[in-house]
């Protein structure tokens, strides 16, 4: 059988991908599992610099399988399961969103868990839980409010419905719109940037701009320049200046 979540590596580029069409990729135990698995893999190899999330068929991910829902005891176990979001959000490389698809529920949770969205433009989005009596759970509400604001989070959350690529795109949940057979190259050609810079400064940027949302200004500032200097101290930093006098292409090593 194909697993319903996969994993591959080329060129330092990691991509995870939702293989379960047939349910529009919704997420059960098991792919939580592997997701949990895939971050593991990615964080601990020093050949991953960067990682693309995507999915097959016409959806992006719809979300957690509601059929898998009523397999938890009690309202307690639910909300102790082991979480895809919480995993994603433990990667400590660069992530890309390549939306092909549908994005519902936890699957918008994932793209916002991104670092950098993109989408084809074909795809529609939404935060439909409260069309099914709850609300989101894996960082809907804060992590849309940061992205599109709280009005356009609002809308999204109270009325659970679907927005375009267009409008995504508009109000900044995604950062570039495609057509759908240009979303992989293009998802391939960010990465391949980022693969390309300094491994620990790419790293250090994203933990950075997580620790920013929940700073205020000068401590956010402080922070920054705190880990400036620990860039500053490696190797790879000492690659750069050289590369950069001797007017060649840098060879980063993250070291």
């Amino acid at each position: 059988m194909t697993a319903p979540l996969t994993l591959s590596i080329e060129d330092r580029i990691a991509t995870i991908t939702y293989n379960r069409p047939a349910k529009l990729n919704a997420m059960t135990p098991e792919m939580a599992d592997l997701m949990i698995d895939a971050v593991e893999t990615c964080n601990g190899s020093d050949e991953v610099r960067a990682v693309i999330l995507t999915g097959t068929g016409k959806a992006f991910c719809a979300g957690s399988d509601i059929a898998e829902l009523d397999g938890y005891a009690t309202a307690w176990d639910f909300r102790n399961r082991r979480e895809y979001c919480d995993a994603l959000r433990g990667l400590l490389k660069p992530s890309i969103a390549a939306i092909n698809g549908y994005a519902f529920g936890g699957g918008l949770e994932m793209a916002l868990s991104c670092d950098i969205r993109i989408a084809a433009d074909t795809v529609k989005l939404a935060a439909p839980e409260i069309k099914l009596g709850w609300i989101g759970g894996g960082g809907m509400t804060a992590l849309l409010a940061h992205s599109i604001g709280p009005s356009n989070a609002a809308l999204m959350v109270m009325t659970g419905d679907p927005v375009t690529a267009d409008k995504a795109l508009t109000w900044g949940l995604v950062s570039d719109v495609t057509a759908p057979d240009a979303l992989i190259p293009r998802a391939r050609e960010i990465a391949g940037a980022i693969a390309a810079r300094a491994p620990i400064a790419a790293e250090t940027a994203r933990a950075n701009l997580k620790a920013a949302y929940n700073m205020p200004l000068e401590s956010a500032v402080a922070y920054e320049r705190d880990l400036q200097t620990v860039c500053f101290a490696t190797e790879d930093a000492a690659e750069g200046r050289a590369a950069f006098a001797a007017k060649r292409m840098p060879a980063f090593r993250r070291r």
